[in-house]
């Protein structure tokens, strides 16, 4: 596994008066009443979405759970959101964009 595929990219928007937070490597979703609830609920989906994969119940997919990835529209999204906030000076009043690590426990040897 290389380095950057160590790091997920992640979104949020504000819909009205909820925000929306999506997760890319992953298609996973969630939402809260601010950014920061929204953020912890969708690192807690990652954090459970990649322990199912590994070595809960759904170890067996693995290979296809841990290479799936959102539609297309959702990185274009990304990638617009990524340059309004460089152009605007990162104002995260309705959007913001973040990265989360990969939850990994180091192996002992």
């Amino acid at each position: 596994m290389r380095p950057e595929q160590l790091i997920l990219r992640c979104y949020a928007e504000r819909k009205g008066d909820q925000w929306q937070a999506f997760c890319l490597e992953f298609s996973l979703a969630a939402q809260g009443d601010s950014l920061n609830e929204a953020r912890a609920k969708l690192d807690e989906q990652i954090r459970e979405y990649v322990h199912d994969s590994l070595v809960g119940k759904d170890r067996l997919h693995a290979a296809q759970l841990l290479s799936r990835k959102a539609p297309l529209r959702f990185y274009l999204r990304y990638a617009y959101i990524s340059a309004v906030l460089k152009l605007r000076g990162h104002d995260t009043r309705k959007k913001a964009r973040f990265k989360e690590a990969m939850p990994l426990v180091p192996a002992l040897c």
